[in-house]
């Protein structure tokens, strides 16, 4: 009798990110913007970059002004690759 010895799968960890919705305009999407900052290679200043990322949004429940953390999925459509983890704070 051979012990059979089963490896777990390792899956990479997905992308988490935070951000402010900014529209919400479709349906079942939002756009989120996310803003990072960066010194500057040469000028050692602090850069501020923002994305933007299409979120799914399955109950259409945000609202523009909405800080949520999002994290990355399978392609739900041509531009739609995060959906929503969390609400961490609604707007006023």
């Amino acid at each position: 009798m051979a012990e059979e010895t089963t490896t777990p799968v390792v899956r990479a960890s997905r992308k988490v990110r935070e951000g402010l919705v900014r529209s919400q305009k479709m349906d079942k999407t939002v756009i989120v913007e996310v803003t990072r900052r960066s010194r500057h290679p040469q000028y050692n200043k602090t850069v501020q970059t923002s994305t933007r990322y299409f979120v799914h949004d399955e109950e259409n429940t945000l609202n523009e002004g909405d800080r949520v953390r999002i994290v990355e999925c399978r392609p739900l459509s041509k531009k739609k690759r995060w959906r929503l983890l969390e609400v961490l704070e609604r707007a006023r």
